[in-house]
C-alpha cells in the first residue's frame, strides 16, 4: 500500500453554540490541513498521484473555506468543529477531482484539519473503494 500526503492551510474565524466554554465566542485558527491518499498501485512513471493534482483539490476545497465565518455554512448547523471541516474538505475534494473517484486505482484515505500545532480532528474513509485492493 502506498501513501501521499499534502498540506495546506486557511485561516477562518468560528464559534460552537452548543460547547460551554470559551470556544463558544467568536474567535479565530489558522488552520493547518493535510489530506492523505492511498492506493496498491503506481501509474506507469512510478507515482502512485501526482502531488499537484491532490494539492489543488485540497487547495480548492480550502480556499472556499478561507477568511470566512465558518458559522455561515449551513451544513455546520452553527457548530463548525474541526471534525465537521474535515469531512466537509474531505467530501469537496473528492467532488473536484476525478483522480479521487470511488472505484479509481487511488482514493483519499483522510484529511486532518490542526485548529493549533496539538490539536487534530481526522475524517477517514468509512472504507477503501474497489479496486484498490483492500478487502
Amino acid at each position: 500500500m502506498f501513501e501521499v500526503r499534502v498540506e495546506a492551510g486557511f485561516s477562518a474565524a468560528h464559534f460552537l453554540k452548543d460547547y460551554h466554554g470559551k470556544c463558544e465566542s467568536l474567535h479565530g485558527h489558522n488552520y493547518k490541513v493535510y489530506a492523505h491518499a492511498r492506493g496498491n498501485e503506481l501509474d506507469e512513471g512510478g507515482m502512485l498521484l501526482d502531488f499537484g493534482e491532490l494539492k489543488s483539490a485540497l487547495r480548492e476545497a480550502c480556499g472556499e473555506l478561507d477568511h470566512t465565518n465558518l458559522n455561515d455554512i449551513e451544513e455546520f448547523s452553527q457548530n463548525p468543529s474541526a471534525e465537521r471541516i474535515a469531512r466537509r474538505i474531505f467530501n469537496r475534494m473528492k467532488a473536484l477531482s476525478p483522480a479521487l473517484a470511488d472505484g479509481g486505482r487511488v482514493y483519499l484515505y483522510a484529511v486532518d484539519v490542526f485548529e493549533t500545532d496539538t490539536s487534530r480532528a481526522r475524517y477517514v474513509a468509512d472504507s477503501c473503494p474497489a479496486p484498490c485492493g483492500m478487502e
